[in-house]
């Protein structure tokens, strides 16, 4: 199981977010994001929106810590990269 996870420098509601991916699958990520507490409604297209609160828990929980471009490279490699206004497969 890897999970990456970016650090939380995106702006939004008041707080800073953190982006979760899988480089494995869809399924691995929201059995990852509800064993950290993120509600399914932070899922987006082929990520997870994580508040800031909630990004020690992450990595406690064995995300790895990686930057947003090298995020977005690993996730792209998996082929699970989901850029906005391309449906979802299926």
């Amino acid at each position: 199981m890897t999970l990456y996870i970016d650090p939380p420098t995106w702006p939004g509601h008041g707080r800073l977010w953190s982006h979760l991916v899988s480089d494995v699958s869809f399924e691995e990520l929201h059995t990852f994001a509800a064993v950290i507490g993120c509600p399914p409604r932070a899922f987006e297209r082929d990520h997870y929106d994580v508040p800031e609160a909630y990004y020690a828990d992450a990595v406690r929980a064995g995300a790895r810590e990686i930057g947003s471009k090298e995020l977005v490279r690993r996730l792209t490699a998996a082929g699970l990269r989901r850029p906005k206004g391309r449906a979802a497969p299926g």
